[in-house]
Order: C-alpha cells, then structure tokens, then sequence
C-alpha cells in the first residue's frame, strides 16, 4: 500500500528560473515528481508544453537519474550546461526521494520499482528517443534500461562513477550513513557534516561550494530546520551491508554491462572514488569497444558534474550522438 504524505513541503524547485517541476502517478498511484529543463534553443516552445508533456520530441533529451539517497538537484549545473546547448533535460526523483511521495512500505525502495516509476514517468512525459546519464544508482538503472529496452530508443549512456564491479567497502560506508541523522539546523550545519564525511575523497572544495552541495542534498523545512530530502526508511534497504565483515558479496554485473555494447558509452569516474576503481574501469574499456573515461581529480563518489571538463567532455558526447542520430527514425 502506498500513501501520498512524504516529503516536508518546500519550495525552491525550480527557482533558477530555468527548469519546470513535473508530477506524474506510478502504477500503484503514488505521486511522483521531477524536473525538466527545456532547450534553450527551443524558447519557451518546449518549455511549456501543458503539465511538463509534450507530442514529439524536437530537441536532443538527456535522461538524468542520481543516485541512491539524492535527487534532481544534483544535475543542476549539468542541466543548465547542456541545456543552454540544445538539450532537453529531464531528470527524475525516485520515490522517497526530492519532491516525489513517501512510500509507507520500505521494500519499495527497490531497483524493480523504480524501474516501474521510470518507465511510468517516461510514458506519461510522452518522451521518445533519450541518452541516460546515471550517477551511482542512476547508472545501475542505466544499465537496466539498455538492456530491456527496444534498440533504438536509448542513444548513448553516461555512467557517473558507476560500473559493473563495485566496491564493497563503498557500500558499507553508504549503509552505516544513511538514514542516520535527516535534520540540521542549517544548510552551513549540514555542510560541516558533510566535508567531515567525504573530505577524504572531495580534497579541493572551499567552504561557498561544501554549503552548495547540503543545498542538494537537502532544503529548508517548515519548521526553521534544514532537511536531507529522502524517506530516513530507505537505510532498511542497506541493512545487510552495514557490518563490513557480514555484507555479502558484490553483485556481479558484468553481465548487465553487456546490454551497452551496442550504445557509445561514457564514464566518469571521481579519481578518489571508493566506489569505482580504476582498475574496473580498464576493464570496462576493454570490453567496450565504443567507451571513454574521464577521471576527475579531487573528487570521490560520486563527481559533482559542476567542472568545466566535466561538463565539455559531457556536450561534446551529447553533440556526437544527436549527429549520429539525426537521420534515424524512432
């Protein structure tokens, strides 16, 4: 049984000015929410097609997903990037995530029904032809999608710091996190927490940019507090993996991985990244014929996507794949 009370209602979604809020229903009704930033180069013609939908897609869409405990804030600057070039991005958050409903049965929280929310979105946003790109989770998605997916449909794959081994001792460091302290009492409190817990694998941000990233993270409640902006239940999916000597055994998703030989592929991997090794990633080239990586220093799990070489390296796979796919139908 699924419930519509969920997230502390805030605002601020959309307050750039750039991008629109979207809701649509799962397939058991629960309400769901993301966000869409039209091309720019389409003018407002793309941007407000009735409740965020549209006929036909005129302009390059790029798919974002993030990852497990965050949501559409994450893309942002990328968004903004790409979109001032002539891509439509539509970035979705998960149920419990970002502005989409709670769910009163954690074990929704699952690969396989967000998978159905994806597919549920995508139908309702009437959206045709897409490349992906997937922080962590996002990209376990991404994978999925390739996979099920009718050739065709899917025009290439950005995996953030994500990949087909993963590393044990990330996951345990994620499961003991999550879900354990949701409110601050500000963005600057919850910045504090955060460089504490991920300076190690992020060595170069200034304090301007560690508050930037609790304003992802999270937004100010109601109650004068600032809040992570996920469902706390979502750590009951991460029990098994929080005692390091009891975790079992990565998945293997090697075989997963097969299902993006045919799509070009790009990974960026956060060069202090405990999640993705490198050393994975030499393997991911290797059977990927059609694959680049692009390390990002100074940044761990999973990179911020807000650097210039980032977000260039990022257009230009966007740019090679809409002359690519231009002449195709769908």
């Amino acid at each position: 049984m699924s419930t519509q009370e969920g997230p502390p209602q805030v605002g601020g979604a959309n307050r750039d000015g750039r991008s629109t809020v979207l809701h649509w229903s799962a397939d058991d009704g629960l309400r769901l929410s993301g966000r869409m930033w039209p091309a720019v180069s389409q003018g407002t013609r793309n941007g407000g097609f009735g409740q965020g939908r549209k006929q036909k897609d005129e302009a390059p869409t790029l798919l974002c997903l993030p990852g497990l405990s965050r949501n559409t804030r994450d893309f942002n600057d990328i968004a903004s990037f790409v979109q001032a070039r002539g891509t439509r991005v539509i970035a979705l958050d998960y149920r419990g995530r970002g502005l989409s409903a709670w769910d009163d049965d954690w074990s929704h929280y699952s690969l396989e029904m967000e998978s159905s929310d994806i597919e549920a979105g995508l139908r309702d946003l009437q959206v045709g032809r897409f490349a992906i790109l997937g922080t962590s989770r996002g990209g376990l998605h991404a994978m999925a999608m390739a996979a099920r997916f009718k050739p065709g449909r899917i025009t290439g794959v950005i995996l953030n710091d994500i990949g087909p081994n993963i590393q044990p001792a990330s996951l345990s460091r994620i499961a003991q996190s999550i879900g354990k302290r949701m409110e601050f009492e500000s963005a600057s409190d919850l910045a504090i927490r955060i460089a504490a817990d991920l300076g190690d694998q992020f060595t170069n941000l200034s304090q301007a940019e560690w508050v930037k990233l609790a304003h992802q993270l999270g937004e100010a409640d109601g109650d004068g507090k600032f809040r992570l902006s996920y469902d706390p239940a979502l750590a009951k999916t991460l029990t098994e993996w929080e005692d390091p000597g009891k975790a079992p055994p990565s998945p293997d998703l090697w075989p997963l991985f097969e299902a993006l030989k045919p799509l070009p592929l790009l990974v960026m991997r956060g060069g202090n990244s405990d999640l993705l090794s490198d050393a994975t990633c030499v393997e991911m080239k290797r059977r990927h014929e059609n694959c680049d990586v692009l390390t990002i220093p100074d940044q761990g799990h999973a990179p911020l996507l807000w650097d210039s070489a980032a977000q260039e390296t990022i257009q230009a796979f966007l740019s090679q794949l809409a002359e690519s796919t231009e002449t195709k139908d769908f």
